[in-house]
């Protein structure tokens, strides 16, 4: 049986721009999508943690099991 060569973000339902809600150090946060990977995407939001902006710096890459659709680009 030959291999499925596409990516999980091909079948995936997400894109670039949509936003998405997930889990980071047991809080949940609302981002955009940025740049999608191979089996992740990267991810903008903010935070008013400032340990979590000094660590993350609003930027984060999450896999794509890990994200829920808020609303589609």
């Amino acid at each position: 049986m030959p291999k499925d060569k596409t990516t999980s973000n091909e079948k995936s339902p997400f894109d670039v721009g949509d936003t998405v809600k997930f889990k980071l150090e047991k809080k949940e946060f609302t981002g955009t999508i940025e740049k999608s990977y191979t089996n992740a995407f990267l991810i903008g939001f903010k935070s008013n943690d400032i340990e979590l902006e000094d660590k993350y710096h609003d930027k984060v890459v999450i896999n794509n099991k890990n994200l829920k659709m808020v609303k589609k680009n």
